[in-house]
């Protein structure tokens, strides 16, 4: 190994709800570093999402996050000149960033009028077990399924 491990950047929590989670999703959402546009969307969202379920926002949030978190997932091994898709645990934070991604990337594809509502539908859909985000969970499981048997390359 050439260079020093990368030092992990520690984030402070949300200033509403004290929560890490919260901070790292509304960081991924922000463009151009307009955090407080972003955590002016975040906040409109859960609102919204409690108007709609009439259970608290923050709850349908973890819920949808740790239902879209993948278990498994394929990483490319190449061994003497081919090239296998390895099926491999994923780490917890590697989970929770992935299922944060897709949220957010799922959620901005929807047409909705506003990005918030556009949140809200895809929140709520994940929470209960739906969505383009669930699906996305489900084909990576799948995959990982699918290569099974190249499981013995995994080192």
């Amino acid at each position: 190994m050439r260079r020093k491990r990368a030092e992990k950047r520690h984030i402070s929590a949300d200033p509403v709800f004290k929560d890490l989670l919260v901070a790292k999703f509304i960081n991924n959402m922000m463009y151009q570093g307009k955090k407080s546009q972003s955590e002016k969307i975040f906040y409109d969202t859960l609102q919204l999402i409690e108007s709609r379920t009439k259970t608290p926002g923050i709850d349908v949030f973890r819920k949808a996050v740790s239902n879209v978190s993948p278990l498994i997932e394929v990483r490319s091994r190449r061994v003497g000149g081919a090239t296998y898709q390895v099926p491999t645990e994923v780490r917890s934070e590697r989970r929770q960033a992935l299922a944060i991604r897709w949220i957010l990337n799922y959620s901005r594809s929807r047409s909705d009028k506003s990005m918030s509502s556009k949140l809200a539908s895809e929140l709520i859909a994940a929470s209960n077990g739906e969505g383009s985000a669930i699906k996305k969970k489900d084909d990576t499981h799948r995959m990982a399924e699918a290569n099974k048997a190249f499981a013995h390359f995994r080192w």
